[in-house]
């Protein structure tokens, strides 16, 4: 099921967030999503759903301000589940413990959002099988629709709690706030590689390799020419695309320098932002 989350694929690895409170982030994250603390320090930690792999980490910056409004940056970060039962558990643990959240069924995926303590924005889903899936003309159709939540939790037990991620949950895919969706559609397409499969009328594209339904999703819906956040607003620091290979990786780094992007290294990695600011960790 996780075919579009590995080679020969390029796909969103990691996710690196700005806190307020490493304590209240770390207690959140464990205790209502299900993540599992890998590592922790006073002012960082590294979250895991198997016990090897960090998927998100947290990071709270010398005098962290609260997140700012109408600005570039996260819009949500995406956990993608194995199963629609573990879709259906997820949503009884939330409601045993008083968690509210939205919910949206997308033809391609089951969905729902809600916002960590700091707002940072999380969606929690499960993918339908790919044949299920309908494109026309080189997009994948995707909707709005209200969850079938009848449907979804007649295969659920309610006497299974919900303490932890299942250990093969994913970084499904990451939607971020831009300034210009032209400008954002080129650094990530003729750029970093990656193919428009949904335009979702003027103020959201969607992105993938591979015909996945997307891995990555622009939108304005924060205003045109939306300014960048403070450096120490909490939001997002950075997330990880993972290639597939070196040579697709310098590629893509090759097009970014071609472009006038500045493309650093960093360690195993290669660092770039968009043209909003939008921090992205070129790894292999």
């Amino acid at each position: 099921m996780f075919r579009f989350h590995q080679a020969p694929y390029t796909y969103v690895g990691q996710v690196n967030l700005k806190v307020r409170d490493i304590e209240r982030a770390v207690w959140f994250y464990r205790e209502a999503i299900g993540f599992r603390v890998l590592a922790q320090t006073g002012k960082s930690a590294a979250l895991t759903a198997d016990g090897e792999t960090v998927l998100l980490t947290l990071e709270r910056p010398d005098d962290a301000a609260p997140k700012q409004g109408r600005t570039t940056g996260l819009y949500h970060f995406a956990l993608l589940l194995p199963t629609r039962t573990d879709l259906a558990r997820i949503v009884v643990h939330f409601a045993r413990i008083g968690l509210r959240f939205g919910h949206s069924d997308h033809l391609v995926s089951e969905a729902l959002y809600l916002s960590d303590p700091d707002g940072n924005g999380i969606e929690i889903y499960r993918d339908r099988d790919p044949s299920e899936w309908h494109w026309n003309r080189g997009e994948v159709d995707m909707a709005v629709d209200p969850l079938d939540f009848r449907d979804l939790l007649a295969g659920a037990s309610h006497e299974d709690d919900w303490d932890r991620l299942p250990p093969e949950t994913v970084m499904g895919h990451i939607h971020l706030h831009v300034s210009d969706l032209e400008e954002a559609e080129r650094f990530y397409v003729d750029g970093l590689g990656f193919e428009v499969v949904n335009r979702y009328g003027g103020q959201a594209i969607f992105l993938s390799t591979g015909g996945y339904h997307h891995h990555i999703g622009l939108n304005t819906w924060n205003g045109a020419g939306a300014p960048r956040p403070a450096e120490n607003s909490v939001g997002l620091r950075s997330y990880t695309l993972v290639y597939p290979d070196e040579e697709t990786r310098n590629r893509a780094a090759a097009n970014l320098r071609n472009m006038g992007v500045d493309v650093a290294e960093i360690g195993e990695w290669l660092a770039a932002s968009d043209p909003s600011g939008n921090r992205v960790l070129l790894a292999v």
